[in-house]
């Protein structure tokens, strides 16, 4: 209370007071200015139930949360707030009950927040006032779940993640601070989320992923199956520590704390199940544990054949044909192809992005499309979607600055890819998703614009000299042997149709 009632991390509580709360509390502080002192004497009203009964609650008797509208809806009345407060905790089982006593509970509005989005905390006591504990057991899902009626039922903008069943894992404020400090250009848990993608995308079994993983610069470690050696249930990946800060111990995420699409048994629905296959895995997972050299080596340590760009360009559009027939409504479908399609950029990005750029902003813009439940990726593939199309794309992306001759075939590979996503867009916007379609959009618009070059005004004989010539994919930056041209512009495009030309943005569209 004394937090919700102060300054704020970064002075954006400009005007805290209460919105709404038990009677109680209502009757004795409604009118209140809530400033430390009222907030102290709040705290203990909330707290009279628990002290009086003498409750312990293991795990925290007071339970809080914050609803949060996006920028761009404005902001609301102190009345709409209230009202949507009390249907929340009354949802939420806090509020008074044929069989059940009241909690105390208290509602505070203050100024916006950093990202200009207009909210209320709630603080709820979960002793009610007969000594009983109010349960929180999957408080999470069924607080998703009311907010998407009271977004509905209050006109507000519907959170389009929640309605398709998708969730991100998000960033808190002390990771960030951590990388400041460090010097990083992102969150560890950015870099490493978009890693372990990278090498689950270009490997063909877990063995090959685990090795992927360490001659990535990552630390990985697992969790072996309960009295077992041999067994891996688990595990978890840590980068390692940086110059600025050389003796700080590693941090370690579980597959799971990276992103939902990553954990042990998600991954291990695409690569083979053997008896062979899990020993060679169990194997290089020991030698990872111990910080030992691996036990074989595979196709993460040799060349990738120039030839398999074309073939890695006809796997992705023999893949998009396929989709012209999914419904835009197999969200199971469109999740598996979204990873995939993201494990590809990502590996993309790690060769050729000195930090992370475009790249990394479409493979993050894409995985948050693979996050939908277990069991709906698991249709997918029983459904009969091949899981492997963009396996060797990404394993040739993953080696694009040493990928010898064949510029011909990067750029029809790295086209069709971008065709893909485009068909991701195209799903998102039919779905009603306009919001992650845009975030899709936003994210190859930005690739778009970093592979921009001199040869966008080029003539086309000039241009044609000047990709003859060069001949080898590029150390840094796009291993294209020529960066693409931007998408045709509204005016172009309205230009070419006066003339009769086809206006066909294609794959940069």
């Amino acid at each position: 209370m004394t937090y919700l009632a102060g300054a704020g991390r970064a002075n954006e509580h400009t005007d805290p007071h209460l919105v709404a709360g038990d009677s109680s509390i209502m009757a004795f502080h409604g009118d209140d200015v809530l400033d430390r002192a009222t907030a102290l004497k709040i705290a203990r009203n909330l707290d009279h139930a628990r002290r009086a009964y003498a409750v312990e609650v293991p795990s925290g008797s007071v339970w809080h949360c914050s609803l949060s509208l996006k920028a761009e809806e404005g902001r609301l009345p102190d009345e709409r707030w209230a009202a949507i407060a009390e249907e929340f905790v009354d949802g939420m089982g806090f509020s008074e009950g044929p069989d059940r006593a009241a909690c105390r509970w208290v509602a505070v509005h203050h100024g916006l927040s950093k990202a200009g989005n207009d909210h209320i905390h709630l603080a709820v006591s979960l002793v009610r006032e007969d000594g009983t504990c109010a349960s929180v057991w999957n408080d999470r899902p069924r607080a998703q779940e009311r907010a998407g009626q009271l977004e509905r039922r209050h006109g507000l903008q519907v959170l389009e993640s929640r309605s398709a069943g998708r969730g991100d894992r998000g960033i808190k404020p002390g990771e960030r601070e951590i990388a400041q400090r460090n010097g990083a250009a992102e969150p560890a848990r950015l870099t490493l989320e978009r890693t372990v993608r990278a090498s689950a995308a270009a490997s063909a079994d877990e063995a090959e992923f685990v090795r992927r993983l360490r001659r990535s610069g990552l630390l990985a470690r697992p969790r072996f199956a309960a009295g077992r050696d041999d067994v891996v249930a688990g595990y978890s990946v840590a980068l390692r520590p940086s110059s600025v800060r050389p003796d700080a111990a590693p941090v370690f995420y579980g597959g799971g704390h990276l992103a939902r699409d990553l954990t042990m048994p998600r991954l291990r629905t695409e690569w083979p199940d053997s008896p062979e296959h899990a020993s060679a895995a169990a194997a290089e997972w020991k030698a990872a544990g111990r910080g030992t050299p691996a036990r074989s080596s595979g196709r993460e340590s040799t060349e990738v054949d120039p030839a398999l760009w074309e073939q890695c360009a006809r796997e992705v559009a023999a893949m998009r044909e396929h989709l012209r027939a999914v419904p835009v409504d197999d969200v199971a479908t469109w999740a598996h192809v979204a990873r995939q399609t993201s494990g590809a950029f990502a590996a993309w990005s790690l060769r050729v992005e000195q930090v992370p750029g475009p790249l990394a902003e479409t493979a993050a813009a894409l995985a948050s499309s693979a996050q939908v439940r277990a069991h709906r990726v698991q249709d997918a593939l029983l459904a009969g979607l091949s899981p492997s199309w963009a396996r060797g794309a990404a394993m040739v992306l993953a080696a694009a600055a040493e990928g010898g001759d064949g510029p011909v075939g990067q750029a029809v590979l790295v086209r069709q890819l971008r065709n893909t996503v485009r068909a991701l867009h195209d799903a998102h916007m039919a779905s009603g998703e306009a919001h992650r379609a845009e975030l899709i959009a936003t994210a190859m618009r930005a690739q778009l614009e970093a592979l921009r070059s001199p040869t966008d005004t080029m003539t086309p004989a000039t241009t044609a000299q000047v990709q003859a010539e060069t001949v080898r994919p590029r150390a840094l930056g796009s291993p294209l042997p020529a960066p693409l041209p931007l998408a045709p512009t509204t005016e172009t495009v309205a230009a070419r149709r006066r003339s009769g030309a086809s206006a066909d943005g294609g794959a940069e569209r």
